[in-house]
């Protein structure tokens, strides 16, 4: 027993060096740089803003190591979502000037992530330990005070809650050799991760009482306020269109999905699908490994054990509550902030992007639509069933309207 814990131990290794994850900080960058240089972004911050043609294209050819690569990434992402945000919706930038286009466009390359800030720049690589205690406090922030700070805050927390999700892969190992028990203990594991994120989630309200209008974090592919896309100067002649930072690019949810076997509509899936492009490739990775094995569905229909079909049952009813009030949460703090012209930075900014997630897709029709599909996965035609959904009343009102 004792070698066979070795053994299930170096091939989670392994697979956490593969995968770049960790048992710890799950898929957060582990101990991102934050080094004297942010003094230097700081400064090009302010200046970039107002002179920034004035500024001397930067060759980022000295950074070669991850972290860097990853804070020069991050930082690039800030500079340039100010940059075309800073005068609202009404005139964003149309061009990207070269100063910042060029070194960001290498940068991406270097990393395999698009040139725009992404879910894993502003929530997965974007943090820094506060104190010796081990409290979290953000890398950079948009202006707003504690709302924005607070948006960025609880994805960063909810994220660390996933990270006991590593247990899908023990679930991944264990399908390879038939090992009922131990899908069975890495269900519970992954159910317990999805339930502390959901808590983690009421954060928002409870602490940070969020207003947010979300413009500063919005792309440029489907989106109204920037039909033609956005030029980035000395890289391209053509404008790109790349979709903002968004949950659906968090690559445990898209993990926990293809691990449950959870099968999105045509127009749902393929949006998930193309959000993997802005993931980082390990995470991917990951993704594609897990949707490729069996499916975890078909194999407890298969078999006869009432406590395994219990257990996939319980994992998938958290993911329910957890999408659940992820709808409640957007409609209240997101949605409705942005009808009474609310939330930060800039207020009466971002009402055209009501109906539109900072990724493109219809904001809440894609919300419910995740949360119907999650449902549609229980078991719901076997004895060992008994659906183990308690979402809030509130949120069952947003998505039953």
């Amino acid at each position: 027993a004792e070698n066979m814990e070795t053994i299930n131990r170096e091939t989670l290794q392994a697979d956490f060096d593969a995968f770049d994850i960790s048992e710890e900080f799950g898929f957060l960058l582990e101990e991102p740089l934050v080094s004297s240089f942010l003094i230097t972004i700081e400064i090009f911050c302010l200046y970039s803003l107002c002179r920034m043609s004035l500024m001397p294209v930067l060759i980022p050819n000295l950074l070669s190591d991850h972290r860097e690569l990853s804070l020069a990434h991050l930082a690039l992402g800030f500079i340039s979502m100010g940059y075309v945000w800073q005068e609202g919706q009404h005139a964003p930038a149309q061009v990207l000037p070269k100063a910042l286009a060029v070194p960001y466009w290498l940068v991406s390359r270097r990393l395999g992530l698009p040139p725009i800030l992404t879910y894993a720049d502003s929530v997965l690589a974007n943090w820094k330990l506060r104190d010796p205690t081990g409290n979290m406090d953000l890398i950079f922030s948009f202006p707003g005070g504690e709302s924005c700070r607070g948006f960025f805050i609880v994805s960063l927390l909810v994220e660390m809650a996933a990270s006991s999700g590593i247990g899908a892969l023990e679930v991944m190992h264990a399908m390879k050799s038939s090992d009922v028990a131990g899908i069975q203990n890495g269900l519970v594991k992954v159910t317990q991760s999805l339930k502390k994120m959901k808590e983690t989630f009421k954060l928002m309200h409870s602490k940070f009482k969020l207003n947010l209008s979300p413009i500063f974090v919005s792309g440029w592919r489907d989106n109204p306020m920037l039909p033609n896309g956005l030029l980035y100067e000395g890289v391209s002649t053509e404008p790109m269109f790349l979709s903002g930072g968004s949950a659906a690019q968090s690559s445990a949810i898209q993990c926990f999905d293809a691990l449950l076997s959870i099968q999105h509509d045509d127009e749902t899936g393929a949006f998930l699908t193309r959000m993997r492009d802005y993931m980082p490739p390990a995470h991917c990775q990951l993704i594609e490994t897990l949707s490729a094995r069996p499916s975890l569905r078909d194999l407890i229909l298969s078999c006869s054990s009432s406590d395994l079909c219990q257990a996939y049952n319980s994992c998938v009813s958290a993911m329910v509550d957890l999408r659940s009030y992820h709808l409640f949460a957007v409609q209240k703090y997101i949605v409705g902030p942005g009808n009474r012209t609310m939330g930060c930075p800039l207020r009466g900014v971002g009402t055209m992007l009501n109906d539109k997630g900072t990724g493109g897709s219809n904001l809440m029709g894609f919300l419910k639509g995740v949360c119907n599909t999650t449902k549609k996965a229980l078991i719901s035609d076997r004895p060992c069933v008994q659906a183990d959904v308690h979402s809030d009343r509130q949120t069952e009102q947003v998505v039953n309207r």
